[in-house]
């Protein structure tokens, strides 16, 4: 057994599948989950993968410490989606946080990820049972739980789908200017954006976007395990934070695999002919 999520013109990430452990269908989308051979559970939504149980830090390390080390202080997160825990596993890492909070809007995505993938190491359980005490899951729009929370967050992290389809909307000019107003005086934003190579307008789209938001925007990319790799990631940027640097002193508190802070200028590292492109140089 196989499978293979293709992107545009024709290109796939395939995995070898020895079973596959459920389907189902929730309020929104389909969800399924596999055993792989050599990379444990993959975790797809509506054909898309969204991770496989090794290498998903991969993912969730690049997403959450960046803009958690280069603000100066982040108490208050608000995760919007991330529904397998992973991104609030990789949050609650960070001691300074006091309260973070995670919106989903798929009850199931979290049924499935709490009793069968089992990332998040009890995580989500904790959250249910309200035994979490620096952190709270709401099963809700998070689109609408930021507009009516203007001025409130450190950090805010959106683990969404890609910026194709219904998920367009999380990259558009008004949502992030939503997102603007909701964090506080000083604080970072950042999604994840799509594959360089294959989704290569709708990072534009999404980096033009922001810039009309945000007072500065960054862009930066990471090889995730199970996409179609480089993957971007964009972060904007209220008030005078240095996202070039990060708190060295506070990365030696975390247990890290893949992202690496004192190599952090790495992660800037875009394509040539993208960076022109995003810079208005034109391009191939």
């Amino acid at each position: 057994m196989e499978f293979v999520e293709w992107y545009p013109r024709g290109y796939g990430v395939g995995f070898k599948i020895t079973s596959k452990i459920l389907e189902v269908q929730s309020n929104y989308q389909k969800i399924e989950l596999y055993e792989t051979e050599g990379f444990g559970k993959l975790f797809v939504i509506d054909g898309t993968v969204q991770l496989v149980e090794k290498g998903e830090r991969s993912y969730h390390e690049p997403l959450v410490h960046p803009v958690m080390l280069s603000h100066p202080n982040p108490r208050k997160v608000l995760v919007i989606g991330g529904g397998d825990g992973g991104t609030l596993r990789e949050v609650l890492k960070h001691e300074s946080v006091e309260n973070a909070i995670m919106v989903e809007i798929d009850e199931k995505v979290v049924e499935v990820s709490r009793e069968y993938l089992k990332i998040d190491g009890g995580l989500l359980e904790r959250l249910i049972r309200g035994e979490e005490p620096k952190a709270k899951l709401i099963i809700g729009d998070g689109v609408e739980y930021m507009k009516s929370h203007k001025e409130h967050f450190d950090v805010i992290i959106v683990d969404s789908t890609d910026p194709v389809g219904p998920a367009k909307l999380l990259f558009s000019e008004e949502f992030y200017k939503n997102a603007y107003d909701a964090l506080d005086e000083k604080g970072l934003y950042i999604t994840q954006s799509g594959s360089v190579y294959l989704f290569t307008d709708e990072v534009l789209g999404a980096y033009k976007n922001m810039k009309k938001a945000f007072d500065k925007v960054y862009y930066f990319t990471f090889p995730v395990i199970g996409y179609a790799s480089p993957w971007s990631f964009l972060v904007g940027v209220k008030g005078d934070i240095d996202f070039m640097k990060v708190d060295l002193d506070r990365a030696k508190t975390l247990d890290l695999e893949y992202y690496d802070p004192e190599r952090h200028e790495t992660l800037f590292q875009m394509p040539k002919y993208v960076r022109d492109l995003l810079e208005g140089k034109g391009g191939s």
